[in-house]
């Protein structure tokens, strides 16, 4: 018994650090609270270019704990003076943002959010099907001349020009691409975009590239096309409606005068990006120079 008490005592004494907090239904409900607030304010990031500074944010504050680690003093002292200004700037840069996440906080089922799960996001930005219809969609359409503008969505979420636009969420067709951009109907102005094989909406505002190095008679669906694919990677299709050119934007740059298998080659590399980098060489005339749609 007394070997059995010690034994006890040694054990006790060894789990003392070890502490069970008093859990009371007040900090359970804190925690549901605080969750269902971050949880709101990362899905809310990830849908607008606010993912992307953030992304740059968290490396500055990896930067500033190893200037920590390493008493790097003179770059601590500028992190402490510019910090203050650096939120001020944030709150400035996104108003328009910050005000449309307070609206649709205000337009949350809490319930559903919290219970319900998403499971439509799928792995694959395009498949064979998808590139299939863009393809025959924008061959029908430079036959006929008539203007389209096409973004598919990548990692950079267009959440904010896709809320310019009206909500469509329908599967990617020859028949409904035509269909949107088809002369004098409701739907055939500004851009559709399309996200995860689907196309979520159509009449969507980009914006304009600002770059002077473009030719001046380009038309404003390329150079749309060019101002999304500077502030995102997107892939963006355009059909001219004066000539019923073929060209792709991506990465800052427009790929003009494009036949069938360049545009495969172009739209096929969206699918991994090993096949990204492997076909980046392929045959595609960059442009220089353009013509008014």
């Amino acid at each position: 018994m007394l070997e059995l008490e010690r034994l006890w005592t040694i054990l006790g004494s060894y789990f003392d650090w070890f502490y069970v907090p008093h859990i009371a239904i007040s900090d359970i409900l804190e925690i549901i609270i605080l969750s269902y607030l971050i949880y709101t304010l990362i899905m809310w990031v990830k849908k607008t270019r606010a993912w992307t500074v953030f992304r740059g944010i968290i490396v500055i504050a990896i930067f500033m704990g190893f200037a920590a680690v390493f008493k790097l003093n003179t770059i601590l002292w500028l992190f402490r003076n510019m910090i203050s200004v650096g939120i001020l700037a944030v709150v400035i840069l996104f108003q328009p943002e910050l005000r449309r996440a307070l609206e649709e906080l205000g337009k949350k089922n809490i319930i559903s959010d919290v219970l319900i799960r998403n499971d439509s996001i799928k792995s694959d930005r395009v498949n064979d099907n998808t590139i299939q219809e863009l393809i025959s969609a924008a061959t029908f359409m430079s036959k006929n001349k008539t203007g389209a503008l096409i973004v598919i969505e990548q990692n950079v979420p267009l959440g904010e020009y896709e809320a310019t636009g009206i909500n469509i969420d329908a599967a990617v067709s020859r028949q409904l691409v035509e269909n949107i951009f088809e002369h004098n109907t409701p739907l055939h102005d500004g851009a559709v975009i399309i996200r995860n094989n689907r196309v979520v909406a159509a009449t969507c505002y980009l914006p304009l590239t600002g770059r002077n190095d473009l030719n001046k008679d380009l038309g404003t669906r390329h150079r749309a096309a060019v101002g999304i694919s500077e502030v995102s990677d997107s892939m963006t299709l355009v059909v001219s409606e004066e000539n019923g050119q073929i060209s792709i934007a991506h990465g800052g740059t427009l790929y003009e005068n494009l036949d069938v298998e360049s545009l495969r080659s172009r739209l096929s590399s969206l699918q991994s990006s090993k096949n990204s980098q492997n076909k980046k060489g392929r045959k595609a005339k960059r442009i220089k120079g353009g013509r008014k749609q």
